[in-house]
């Protein structure tokens, strides 16, 4: 399945069943009635996608990451786990520690959505950030419109290393297309000065206005490139969230065809950065 002689990893994808109540949803994620652990591998399968980091979607499950753990357990050669965590429980330090010893678990995930972030040093965040830090998992942070927040805890804390979600830009759940998706790229790229951010380039796709294979959206991705270098910057895809506006193929093929990437640059941004980061690689199929 690898493609072109290296391991090609998705930085972010979401699986789920139907809504039902055994394990109700807490909200409606843009996209099909369900993409079950099965789905999204033969997604992957039929694009050549190695493996992918499993983000156990907030909007419909809030802090319970009991299904991806499931799929997880189903390809652990093909997933590992990220969940997000309730910086308002008073154990969430010790939350962290445990999902830390659960098998495939690689990351933990703050969510900044509809509500105004908590204070950058909140204890709740303190915690999540410095247990994360001792126990080796990278924070991925959905920090779109709180940039100045995103940056104090990068301040903070040096020794934890920070994830920057969706190119730490707005992105739409459906059409259309925001008219100026790129507004804030500068100061995205300003956030390079800190050694411990990384940024995600996943979503991209959602944020162009000419339609596959996406022309418009590298002039605005060099500015990251050019910031974070390409071993700081991680492709993904952000399936199933993007499905109102690509195929995940698309997806996929836009990385591999353009001109815009060298070899060795897409090698890095569709695998090797993410391997470094998040010290996990796919093993081959289950």
């Amino acid at each position: 399945m690898t493609t072109d002689a290296f391991p090609v990893i998705d930085a972010q994808v979401h699986a789920y069943e139907r809504d039902h109540p055994g394990r109700p949803w807490a909200g409606d994620l843009a996209g099909p009635a369900e993409v079950t652990g099965a789905m999204m591998v033969a997604a992957m399968d039929e694009v050549g996608v190695d493996g992918a980091l499993l983000v156990s979607p907030w909007t419909m499950y809030r802090y319970d990451a009991s299904y991806a753990c499931e799929v997880q357990k189903a390809y652990p050669q093909r997933f590992a786990l990220i969940r997000p965590f309730d910086f308002s429980a008073l154990d969430v330090a010790e939350q962290v520690a445990e999902w830390a010893r659960v098998p495939g678990a690689v990351g933990a995930r703050l969510v900044l959505l509809h509500e105004a972030p908590p204070a950058p040093d909140h204890p709740g965040v303190d915690a999540i950030l410095r247990s994360s830090a001792v126990h080796g998992l990278p924070v991925n942070v959905l920090c779109w419109d709180e940039l100045g927040w995103f940056e104090t805890l990068a301040r903070n804390h040096p020794e934890t290393q920070l994830v920057i979600d969706h190119l730490g830009l707005r992105q739409p759940f459906v059409p259309p297309v925001p008219e100026a998706p790129f507004a804030e790229i500068q100061a995205v790229a300003a956030l390079a000065r800190y050694d411990n951010v990384v940024i995600k380039i996943t979503g991209a796709g959602t944020l162009s206005h000419e339609g596959f294979p996406y022309p418009d959206i590298w002039p605005q991705l060099e500015v990251l490139f050019d910031a974070f270098g390409f071993e700081r910057c991680l492709w993904g895809t952000d399936w199933t969230r993007a499905v109102n506006f690509l195929t995940y193929k698309e997806g996929v093929e836009a990385f591999r065809i353009t001109d815009f990437l060298s070899d060795d640059e897409r090698r890095t941004l569709m695998g090797g950065s993410l391997t470094r980061v998040y010290g996990w690689s796919p093993g081959g199929s289950d």
